[in-house]
């Protein structure tokens, strides 16, 4: 059933062949480098050390005189990020919405480092955005559970987040882990999304001051500094009340999966100019009106702009503050070549005919060719004589996309205020991340069909974002059920609304999200709209509750593992939720939410049924007893997959489907 590695599990080489598990990301590294350098190994498969050492840098130096980025709990953190994951997610139709309509949209209840290991076989290197807004580090809050199996009230305690069930600081700014802890939980959880995104994908985290220099030091080491994207800074608001400064602002820090891949496919990102077909109108209003005198048609257009606000998105355009036939436009753009050195040939001014002054860089235009060819199409203007420079002018008009600036401003009060709307004028969460702002990331980053995932899910404003994105595409939430409590005046009110954890708010926001664009357009909506919602329980099979004998040889556990499983699923499979069974299975083998199950109907002996995704397809069944004609069907086939239960097939029927399918044959 595990996704462990390309060989077949028919057999069970090792118990982890025969458990429920994500893939085994760590035995897929080991085995990557073995295959490559089994030199850097002992006879008995570990990794030599000193050679691995030398391999990777030849003029090996101590450890306390390299430059590294050490904290306490680092290897821990790295050992947690690729243990596989032997959880499961069980459906949970009561608090789903239209899940008819959802396609693969998901809300996941549950902890989110857990989470991301589940969705590894069917999500690796498919998704196209992460966007996170994890915790800042007050030091209360983030202490993430290693063990989400343990019962729920140990769950919380262990992790710190209570105490005699009692909310408590877990982490001061005293404590000498202060850093540390937040790392920790970082790391793992960056380490592991970062398989499931694609070669031109992208991964956004909002961070504040606190930790934004650990965190882009920790994004280096995770994504490679050669894939840092940008650093957005997101003015949200003043404090009038600071000793020092107001400081109003966050970051969002932008990696992309593969920048070097990004290049070589030429891509390159374009958002919509705000308000250029808003200014297209007016200019084309006030031209008729005007009578093509642009004096008159300037004069008015830049009292237009003067009725925007400062922080007005459209404030950009009013640069464009000249006017002419071709409407409003700016001529005082850099014609210096980047970074100096450029060409130095003679431009004449066209009035005076003496050579005009030399940009301090040199010329933009790599030939005097080029420049005249240029100016030609009107993209260059020329000073009023040979001694001031020439400049490139740009038309609002020519075109209505441009790059996001670096610097931009989000509406915090604005979040606020919608988010209140949408729950009845009442706030059950504080400082909720502007929907809007993520609809614009996920416009520019993504394109329709994409899957966008946001494992810190907070109050759902990235689900939010993706509904309203242009175009069909799916978002996968992850929130941790963290527990409500009435130390604050929101958790008062979200506790008188109902709400007892965090992600009852996620869910309950997406549901209204949906029921609000669906009453505003009518019924009409271009895509349909919903999602799905699973909670992060233990693995249906009693088998993960196995403990192998370390006095034993692993062919000597494999056998009493076998006789675990038929002694302990004889029974569970009498009492079995088979829906939840075929869920743990299939995502465990690599189907996303958006699958289609469907009858087999050559199949008549047995309850076989055919699994899509967009890629990849099987036939599964979960009966008991896997029927002679069932095995006789797969005679001559040399395509399809099959899994089923291997308490469901003797040993001669075994050898038959291992005979017809090979490594296709996927018991479970």
């Amino acid at each position: 059933m595990t996704q462990t590695s390309q060989k077949t599990t028919f057999g069970g080489e090792t118990v982890a062949d025969l458990m429920p598990q994500s893939p085994d990301l760590r035995g897929e590294r080991l085995a990557a480098l073995h295959k490559l350098f089994p030199d850097l190994f002992d006879g008995e498969g570990r990794i030599v050390e000193k050679e691995l050492r030398a391999l990777a840098d030849p003029a090996y130096v101590p450890v306390g005189e390299r430059y590294e980025f050490p904290w306490t709990g680092k290897t821990r953190s790295k050992r947690e990020a690729f243990t596989p994951s032997r959880a499961a997610l069980l459906y949970d139709p009561k608090r789903s919405v239209n899940p008819d309509k959802a396609g693969g949209n998901v809300i996941i209840e549950g902890e989110n480092l857990e989470a991301l290991k589940l969705l590894t076989a069917a999500y690796r290197e498919r998704v196209k955005l992460i966007y996170i807004d994890p915790p800042y580090n007050t030091g209360k809050d983030f202490v993430y559970s290693d063990d989400y199996t343990e019962g729920r009230e140990p769950y919380w305690e262990e992790s710190g987040t209570t105490e005699d069930g009692v909310l408590i600081d877990t982490n001061t700014e005293s404590n000498g882990r202060y850093h540390s802890d937040w790392l920790r939980m970082m790391h793992s959880r960056l380490l592991a999304a970062r398989y499931l995104l694609r070669d031109d994908g992208f991964i956004v985290v909002s961070i504040d001051d606190a930790e934004l220099a650990n965190l882009m030091r920790l994004m280096d080491e995770v994504f490679d500094e050669t894939n840092r994207v940008a650093t957005l800074v997101w003015d949200k608001s003043r404090k009038n009340d600071a000793k020092f400064f107001s400081v109003g602002h966050e970051y969002m820090l932008i990696y992309a999966r593969d920048k070097i891949f990004l290049k070589e496919s030429n891509i390159i990102l374009r958002a919509d100019k705000e308000g250029v077909d808003e200014v297209k109108e007016v200019f084309d209003r006030l031209k008729n009106e005007h009578k093509n005198d642009f004096v008159k048609v300037r004069h008015r257009l830049i009292a237009h702009y003067a009725t925007w606000d400062e922080d007005d998105d459209r404030q950009a355009l009013s640069r464009f503050s000249k006017v002419d036939e071709k409407g409003p436009y700016r001529d005082d753009g850099n014609i210096n070549w980047p970074g100096g050195g450029g060409p130095d040939y003679e431009i004449l001014h066209p009035t005076t005919g003496k050579p005009c002054k030399l940009p301090i860089s040199g010329w933009r235009y790599p030939t005097a060719e080029r420049f005249w060819e240029m100016y030609r199409k009107g993209r260059i203007v020329f000073g009023p004589d040979d001694t001031t420079v020439p400049s490139v002018r740009t038309n609002l008009f020519d075109s209505k996309t441009q790059a996001i600036p670096s610097v931009l401003f989000s509406y915090a009060q604005i979040a606020t205020q919608e988010f209140q709307k949408l729950f009845d004028s009442k706030k059950p969460f504080d400082n909720p991340k502007h929907f809007d702002d993520l609809r614009k990331l996920v416009d520019y980053l993504t394109d329709d069909g994409d899957v966008i995932l946001d494992f810190f899910a907070g109050s759902g404003s990235t689900a939010h974002g993706v509904m309203l994105s242009n175009g069909k595409r799916e978002f996968i939430l992850v929130q941790f059920p963290e527990r409500i409590t009435d130390k604050t005046r929101t958790g008062v009110r979200a506790l008188s609304m109902g709400y007892k954890k965090i992600s009852d708010i996620t869910i309950d926001r997406c549901r209204r999200v949906v029921d609000k664009l669906t009453i505003e357009s009518g019924g009409l909506l271009p895509v349909d709209l919903g999602f799905k919602v699973y909670t992060l329980e233990k693995s249906n099979f009693p088998r993960v509750d196995f403990a192998p004998d370390p006095d034993k040889t692993e062919a000597e556990n494999v056998e009493a593992l076998r006789a675990y499983i038929r002694e302990k699923e004889n029974t569970f499979l009498r009492t079995w939720d088979r829906e939840n069974i075929l869920d743990e299975v299939l995502l465990k083998n690599g189907f996303m939410f958006d699958r289609s199950i469907a009858p087999a109907p050559e199949f008549t002996e047995n309850q076989v049924e055919i699994v899509k995704d967009a890629y990849r397809t099987a036939l599964v069944c979960l009966d008991e007893s896997i029927a002679p004609e069932t095995v006789d069907a797969f005679k001559g086939d040399k395509e399809r997959i099959f899994s089923c239960l291997e308490a469901g097939l003797d040993t001669t029927k075994k050898w038959n489907l291992k005979h017809h399918l090979g490594d296709r044959l996927r018991p479970i």
